[in-house]
Protein backbone atom coordinates (compact mmCIF):
# COMPACT_ATOMS: atom_id res chain seq x y z
CA UNK A 1 0.00 0.00 0.00
CA UNK A 2 1.46 3.62 -0.72
CA UNK A 3 1.75 5.87 1.55
CA UNK A 4 0.41 9.28 2.39
CA UNK A 5 3.92 11.23 1.23
CA UNK A 6 3.98 8.76 -1.86
CA UNK A 7 0.63 9.99 -3.31
CA UNK A 8 -0.20 13.41 -2.25
CA UNK A 9 2.11 15.95 -3.94
CA UNK A 10 3.16 19.17 -3.08
CA UNK A 11 2.73 22.29 -4.70
CA UNK A 12 3.61 25.98 -3.42
CA UNK A 13 3.01 28.67 -6.01
CA UNK A 14 4.85 31.58 -7.15
CA UNK A 15 2.99 33.90 -4.75
CA UNK A 16 3.07 31.73 -2.08
CA UNK A 17 7.18 30.57 -1.83
CA UNK A 18 7.22 34.45 -2.50
CA UNK A 19 5.92 35.15 0.91
CA UNK A 20 7.90 32.30 2.75
CA UNK A 21 10.89 32.75 1.45
CA UNK A 22 13.43 35.28 3.55
CA UNK A 23 17.37 35.89 3.55
CA UNK A 24 17.43 33.96 6.31
CA UNK A 25 16.02 30.75 5.10
CA UNK A 26 18.11 31.49 1.54
CA UNK A 27 21.03 31.89 3.58
CA UNK A 28 20.88 28.47 5.86
CA UNK A 29 19.73 26.81 2.92
CA UNK A 30 22.54 27.39 0.73
CA UNK A 31 24.98 26.80 3.19
CA UNK A 32 23.81 23.18 3.37
CA UNK A 33 23.80 22.77 -0.30
CA UNK A 34 27.38 24.00 -0.54
CA UNK A 35 28.14 21.43 2.64
CA UNK A 36 26.65 18.88 0.53
CA UNK A 37 28.13 19.44 -2.52
CA UNK A 38 31.52 18.93 -1.26
CA UNK A 39 30.73 15.41 0.66
CA UNK A 40 30.75 11.77 -1.42
CA UNK A 41 26.82 11.69 -0.13
CA UNK A 42 25.39 14.31 -3.38
CA UNK A 43 25.97 14.38 -6.79
CA UNK A 44 25.38 17.47 -9.51
CA UNK A 45 24.85 16.34 -13.35
CA UNK A 46 25.86 19.05 -16.30
CA UNK A 47 23.68 21.86 -16.87
CA UNK A 48 21.36 21.21 -20.00
CA UNK A 49 21.17 24.42 -21.91
CA UNK A 50 18.08 25.11 -23.93
CA UNK A 51 16.01 27.83 -25.67
CA UNK A 52 12.03 28.39 -27.43
CA UNK A 53 11.39 28.98 -30.98
CA UNK A 54 12.60 32.66 -30.26
CA UNK A 55 15.71 32.75 -29.42
CA UNK A 56 15.62 35.54 -27.13
CA UNK A 57 14.01 33.09 -25.07
CA UNK A 58 16.48 30.41 -22.76
CA UNK A 59 15.92 28.18 -20.15
CA UNK A 60 18.47 25.79 -18.47
CA UNK A 61 17.68 22.31 -16.18
CA UNK A 62 20.29 21.68 -13.56
CA UNK A 63 19.46 18.63 -11.55
CA UNK A 64 21.11 16.78 -8.44
CA UNK A 65 20.65 14.63 -5.54
CA UNK A 66 21.79 14.15 -2.01
CA UNK A 67 20.81 11.75 0.66
CA UNK A 68 17.48 13.26 1.27
CA UNK A 69 16.84 14.98 -1.96
CA UNK A 70 16.73 14.32 -6.21
CA UNK A 71 15.10 16.94 -8.28
CA UNK A 72 15.61 19.61 -11.05
CA UNK A 73 15.01 23.29 -10.88
CA UNK A 74 14.32 24.84 -14.70
CA UNK A 75 15.47 28.08 -15.12
CA UNK A 76 14.25 30.46 -17.49
CA UNK A 77 14.47 33.78 -19.23
CA UNK A 78 11.49 35.28 -21.43
CA UNK A 79 12.94 38.33 -23.06
CA UNK A 80 9.25 39.54 -24.06
CA UNK A 81 7.54 39.35 -20.44
CA UNK A 82 8.14 42.65 -19.07
CA UNK A 83 6.00 43.99 -22.00
CA UNK A 84 3.09 41.65 -20.51
CA UNK A 85 3.71 42.55 -17.09
CA UNK A 86 5.26 40.10 -16.23
CA UNK A 87 9.28 39.15 -14.60
CA UNK A 88 11.32 38.14 -17.43
CA UNK A 89 13.07 35.47 -15.06
CA UNK A 90 11.16 32.62 -13.72
CA UNK A 91 12.34 29.15 -12.00
CA UNK A 92 10.43 25.88 -11.40
CA UNK A 93 11.83 23.34 -8.98
CA UNK A 94 10.85 19.66 -9.13
CA UNK A 95 10.96 17.46 -6.26
CA UNK A 96 11.32 13.30 -6.82
CA UNK A 97 10.73 11.01 -3.90
CA UNK A 98 13.17 9.20 -3.39
CA UNK A 99 11.84 5.87 -2.92
CA UNK A 100 9.44 5.94 -5.89
CA UNK A 101 10.78 8.72 -8.37
CA UNK A 102 7.14 10.35 -8.23
CA UNK A 103 6.50 13.58 -8.26
CA UNK A 104 7.20 14.61 -4.22
CA UNK A 105 6.86 18.59 -5.09
CA UNK A 106 6.92 21.14 -7.55
CA UNK A 107 7.62 24.91 -6.19
CA UNK A 108 7.23 28.09 -8.51
CA UNK A 109 10.24 29.91 -7.43
CA UNK A 110 11.23 32.78 -9.10
CA UNK A 111 11.72 35.00 -6.70
CA UNK A 112 12.95 32.48 -4.54
CA UNK A 113 16.09 32.14 -7.09
CA UNK A 114 16.98 35.91 -6.42
CA UNK A 115 17.08 34.77 -2.86
CA UNK A 116 19.08 31.31 -3.29
CA UNK A 117 22.01 32.86 -5.36
CA UNK A 118 22.38 35.74 -3.49
CA UNK A 119 22.59 33.63 -0.47
CA UNK A 120 25.20 31.45 -1.64
CA UNK A 121 27.41 34.56 -2.49
CA UNK A 122 26.78 35.69 1.14
CA UNK A 123 27.43 32.32 2.66
CA UNK A 124 31.34 32.45 0.84
CA UNK A 125 31.91 36.19 1.57
CA UNK A 126 31.39 35.77 5.29
CA UNK A 127 34.48 33.55 4.91
CA UNK A 128 36.46 35.25 1.98
CA UNK A 129 35.48 39.26 2.64
CA UNK A 130 37.38 41.33 5.68
CA UNK A 131 35.49 41.55 8.21
CA UNK A 132 35.76 45.25 8.18
CA UNK A 133 34.55 45.32 4.59
CA UNK A 134 31.88 48.24 4.26
CA UNK A 135 32.16 49.19 0.91
CA UNK A 136 30.47 47.34 -2.05
CA UNK A 137 30.64 47.71 -5.94
CA UNK A 138 27.95 46.38 -7.86
CA UNK A 139 28.11 45.43 -11.66
CA UNK A 140 25.06 45.93 -13.34
CA UNK A 141 21.26 46.64 -11.89
CA UNK A 142 18.97 44.36 -13.00
CA UNK A 143 16.73 41.83 -11.53
CA UNK A 144 19.78 40.33 -9.19
CA UNK A 145 21.38 43.47 -7.99
CA UNK A 146 19.17 44.07 -5.27
CA UNK A 147 19.00 41.05 -3.64
CA UNK A 148 23.33 40.88 -3.73
CA UNK A 149 23.10 44.01 -1.97
CA UNK A 150 20.72 42.86 0.46
CA UNK A 151 22.17 39.59 1.23
CA UNK A 152 26.00 40.66 1.70
CA UNK A 153 24.73 43.75 4.05
CA UNK A 154 24.09 40.85 6.59
CA UNK A 155 26.61 39.50 7.00
CA UNK A 156 29.16 42.66 6.34
CA UNK A 157 28.40 46.09 7.58
CA UNK A 158 28.45 47.62 3.87
CA UNK A 159 27.07 51.13 4.00
CA UNK A 160 28.62 52.28 1.07
CA UNK A 161 27.51 50.61 -3.03
CA UNK A 162 28.83 51.73 -5.90
CA UNK A 163 27.40 51.28 -9.08
CA UNK A 164 28.89 50.58 -12.17
CA UNK A 165 25.94 50.24 -14.99
CA UNK A 166 24.46 51.55 -17.94
CA UNK A 167 22.45 54.76 -17.72
CA UNK A 168 18.85 53.30 -17.43
CA UNK A 169 15.51 53.53 -15.90
CA UNK A 170 16.23 50.61 -14.12
CA UNK A 171 19.69 51.76 -12.75
CA UNK A 172 18.16 55.35 -11.36
CA UNK A 173 15.53 53.11 -9.70
CA UNK A 174 17.90 50.36 -8.27
CA UNK A 175 20.29 53.53 -6.85
CA UNK A 176 17.08 54.60 -5.25
CA UNK A 177 15.89 52.01 -3.64
CA UNK A 178 19.71 51.71 -1.95
CA UNK A 179 19.33 55.01 -0.54
CA UNK A 180 15.59 54.70 0.57
CA UNK A 181 17.14 52.02 2.67
CA UNK A 182 19.46 53.97 4.55
CA UNK A 183 22.59 53.50 1.98
CA UNK A 184 24.99 56.07 0.54
CA UNK A 185 24.74 54.60 -3.21
CA UNK A 186 26.09 56.79 -6.44
CA UNK A 187 26.63 55.59 -10.25
CA UNK A 188 30.48 55.46 -10.55
CA UNK A 189 32.61 54.77 -13.27
CA UNK A 190 33.88 50.94 -13.88
CA UNK A 191 37.26 52.00 -12.82
CA UNK A 192 35.99 54.33 -9.49
CA UNK A 193 34.14 51.45 -8.56
CA UNK A 194 36.49 48.40 -8.53
CA UNK A 195 39.04 50.86 -7.05
CA UNK A 196 37.03 52.04 -4.11
CA UNK A 197 35.60 48.62 -3.23
CA UNK A 198 36.11 46.16 -0.80
CA UNK A 199 34.15 44.06 -2.06
CA UNK A 200 33.30 43.33 -6.01
CA UNK A 201 29.70 42.18 -7.67
CA UNK A 202 29.38 41.05 -10.75
CA UNK A 203 25.75 40.58 -12.04
CA UNK A 204 25.83 40.81 -15.90
CA UNK A 205 25.41 38.62 -18.62
CA UNK A 206 28.42 40.13 -19.88
CA UNK A 207 31.30 37.66 -22.37
CA UNK A 208 33.82 40.20 -21.62
CA UNK A 209 35.79 41.21 -18.75
CA UNK A 210 34.38 44.13 -16.53
CA UNK A 211 37.16 45.84 -15.37
CA UNK A 212 40.74 45.85 -15.17
CA UNK A 213 43.12 43.12 -12.73
CA UNK A 214 45.56 45.95 -11.43
CA UNK A 215 41.85 47.69 -10.71
CA UNK A 216 41.42 45.37 -7.42
CA UNK A 217 43.17 46.51 -4.84
CA UNK A 218 44.84 44.30 -2.13
CA UNK A 219 42.52 42.82 0.41
CA UNK A 220 39.21 42.97 -2.29
CA UNK A 221 36.79 40.02 -2.11
CA UNK A 222 35.23 39.61 -5.68
CA UNK A 223 32.33 37.91 -6.65
CA UNK A 224 31.20 36.26 -10.32
CA UNK A 225 27.97 35.58 -10.39
CA UNK A 226 26.39 36.08 -14.01
CA UNK A 227 28.58 33.62 -15.45
CA UNK A 228 26.40 30.83 -15.92
CA UNK A 229 26.98 29.75 -19.52
CA UNK A 230 29.63 28.77 -22.22
CA UNK A 231 30.83 31.74 -23.22
CA UNK A 232 30.01 34.09 -20.43
CA UNK A 233 32.86 36.25 -18.96
CA UNK A 234 33.31 38.85 -16.34
CA UNK A 235 36.29 38.87 -14.50
CA UNK A 236 40.21 39.48 -16.37
CA UNK A 237 42.14 36.25 -16.60
CA UNK A 238 45.02 37.85 -15.04
CA UNK A 239 43.12 38.82 -11.94
CA UNK A 240 43.04 35.09 -11.34
CA UNK A 241 46.90 34.78 -10.98
CA UNK A 242 46.90 36.90 -8.22
CA UNK A 243 44.23 36.30 -5.94
CA UNK A 244 43.04 32.79 -4.50
CA UNK A 245 40.05 31.12 -6.35
CA UNK A 246 36.98 29.59 -5.00
CA UNK A 247 33.60 28.34 -6.25
CA UNK A 248 30.52 26.09 -5.14
CA UNK A 249 31.26 23.17 -7.29
CA UNK A 250 34.74 23.32 -9.65
CA UNK A 251 33.08 20.42 -12.06
CA UNK A 252 30.72 22.86 -13.21
CA UNK A 253 32.65 26.18 -12.55
CA UNK A 254 35.28 25.07 -15.57
CA UNK A 255 32.19 24.30 -17.67
CA UNK A 256 29.84 27.40 -17.61
CA UNK A 257 31.42 29.21 -14.79
CA UNK A 258 33.97 32.20 -15.04
CA UNK A 259 36.57 29.81 -14.43
CA UNK A 260 35.78 27.94 -18.12
CA UNK A 261 38.03 30.87 -19.40
CA UNK A 262 40.83 29.33 -17.01
CA UNK A 263 39.72 25.69 -17.65
CA UNK A 264 43.37 24.80 -18.66
CA UNK A 265 45.32 26.17 -15.97
CA UNK A 266 43.32 25.28 -13.56
CA UNK A 267 43.40 21.40 -14.75
CA UNK A 268 46.90 21.74 -15.07
CA UNK A 269 47.52 22.60 -10.98
CA UNK A 270 48.87 25.61 -12.37
CA UNK A 271 45.91 27.53 -10.55
CA UNK A 272 44.19 26.05 -7.67
CA UNK A 273 40.31 26.06 -7.39
CA UNK A 274 39.22 25.60 -3.72
CA UNK A 275 35.30 24.81 -2.98
CA UNK A 276 33.28 26.82 -0.46
CA UNK A 277 32.05 23.72 0.87
CA UNK A 278 35.53 22.34 2.31
CA UNK A 279 35.98 25.70 3.55
CA UNK A 280 32.76 25.92 5.55
CA UNK A 281 33.70 22.28 6.96
CA UNK A 282 37.46 23.11 7.89
CA UNK A 283 39.19 21.30 5.24
CA UNK A 284 40.55 24.46 3.85
CA UNK A 285 41.33 27.83 4.26
CA UNK A 286 39.71 31.01 4.04
CA UNK A 287 40.87 34.28 3.94
CA UNK A 288 44.44 34.17 5.48
CA UNK A 289 45.11 37.47 5.64
CA UNK A 290 43.75 41.01 5.27
CA UNK A 291 45.83 41.74 1.91
CA UNK A 292 45.02 38.99 -0.02
CA UNK A 293 42.52 39.05 -2.88
CA UNK A 294 39.41 36.36 -2.87
CA UNK A 295 37.51 35.63 -5.76
CA UNK A 296 34.68 33.28 -5.32
CA UNK A 297 32.56 31.48 -8.36
CA UNK A 298 29.15 31.52 -8.33
CA UNK A 299 27.53 29.60 -11.03
CA UNK A 300 24.51 28.32 -8.96
CA UNK A 301 24.15 24.59 -8.48
CA UNK A 302 21.27 22.59 -8.36
CA UNK A 303 21.33 21.12 -4.66
CA UNK A 304 21.04 25.26 -3.86
CA UNK A 305 17.45 24.60 -5.21
CA UNK A 306 16.59 21.18 -3.65
CA UNK A 307 17.89 22.54 -0.50
CA UNK A 308 15.80 25.46 -0.69
CA UNK A 309 12.61 23.95 -1.74
CA UNK A 310 12.83 21.20 1.40
CA UNK A 311 12.91 24.50 3.30
CA UNK A 312 10.18 26.04 1.82
CA UNK A 313 7.98 22.85 2.27
CA UNK A 314 9.16 23.04 6.07
CA UNK A 315 8.70 26.64 6.58
CA UNK A 316 5.02 26.13 5.26
CA UNK A 317 4.03 23.41 7.03
CA UNK A 318 5.24 25.15 10.22
CA UNK A 319 2.61 27.87 8.97
CA UNK A 320 -0.26 25.59 8.64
Amino acid sequence: MQTERETRMIYISEEASAALVSHDLAYAAAREALVAAASEQSGVFPAVLGRSCDPGNTFSVKSGWSDDLTGVKVGSFWSGNPARGLARHNSTIVLLDQATGRLRAVIEAGAVNAYRTAASDAVAADLLARRQARVMAVFGAGNQALFEVEALARIRPIDRVLVAARPSPRRDAFVATLTARGLTAQVVPAEAAVRGADIVVSATPSRAPLFQADWVKPGTHVVSMGSDAPGKQELPLELLSRARLFCDLPAQSVQIGDFQHARADIEAGKLALVQIGDVIEGRAPGRQSEEEITVYDSSGISLQDLYIAEALIRAQAERG
